[in-house]
């Protein structure tokens, strides 16, 4: 069957679209090497029975391998290829295999339930890993070798988000069994309460916790602002500031009880 043919050019991509994404970054690697002053090429006939010309960019090979009219022979025979040269070859072509599986990460990806203090760039890390290390280690001669790659990466990602979940629930767990609130201190002095804000102060003067974190539980506990904004803020990734959080909170809810306990 003769596919009719479009000319083929790289789409610029919105500076948003690639902050900060790994899937992005290598996207803007794989088109660099396509429409480079060499482009990289593969023999167009692995993948199009009937192909205008004798070699095609890798772009083009990675487009047809996903149309609907490519028999399943030819994309199996252009994944073995693909496959054979970055064991083989090494780079360029290690990219290359990765990069022929992004456009179908990004739908696997954009189906996954996420924890939402799962960062979206560390998952989409964790599937390219996931393929990296399945092109080393697959068979080459299995059958339908692109799903052993997508199958690897799809329980990555799943293995990744179940443990975000567990470490979250874990840390609610903490937080909620740290006395009937974390910030709810004994009764001192003359029997007032203290409130939440001097609770904190009053622990980094103790030197129990830092200012840093004192602020990081006051702005997200006490005002509510999101953790991604702090974590922007900090240059950090928001899994990491929920991890410190948790700590602080752990060293205050001892603090407060070992001063419950003394009363």
């Amino acid at each position: 069957m003769h596919h009719r043919q479009h000319p083929h050019r790289p789409t610029a991509a919105h500076p948003q679209s690639t902050l900060r994404s790994p899937l992005g970054e290598l996207e803007q690697t794989f088109l660099a090497l396509a429409h480079g002053a060499e482009p990289l090429t593969l023999p167009a006939h692995l993948v199009c029975d009937e192909p205008d010309r004798a070699a095609w960019p890798v772009d083009r090979i990675r487009t047809h391998l996903a149309h609907s009219s490519t028999r399943a022979e030819l994309r199996e025979q252009t994944w073995r290829e693909v496959v054979r040269r970055a064991r083989d070859l090494g780079e360029p072509w290690g990219v290359v295999a990765v990069a022929m599986t992004v456009p179908v990460l990004r739908r696997m990806l954009a189906r996954l339930a996420r924890p939402v203090h799962l960062e979206h760039a560390e998952v989409e890390q964790e599937a390219l890993a996931a393929v990296a290390t399945a092109l080393r280690t697959v068979d080459p001669g299995v059958e339908r070798l692109d799903r052993e790659l997508f199958s690897a990466a799809d329980r990555a990602v799943h293995r990744l988000a179940y443990a975000a979940r567990r470490q979250a629930a874990r840390e609610t767990a903490a937080y909620a069994g740290s006395l009937d609130h974390p910030y709810s201190p004994p009764q001192v002095d003359k029997g007032e309460p203290v409130d939440e804000l001097t609770v904190l102060a009053r622990a980094v003067q103790a030197g129990v916790i830092r200012v840093a974190e004192a602020r990081l539980i006051a702005r997200t506990r006490l005002d509510g602002e999101p953790m991604d904004r702090l974590a922007a803020e900090r240059g950090m990734s928001a899994r990491q500031l929920y991890r410190h959080r948790s700590a602080a909170e752990q060293h205050l809810a001892t603090h407060l009880r070992r001063l419950q306990q003394e009363l």
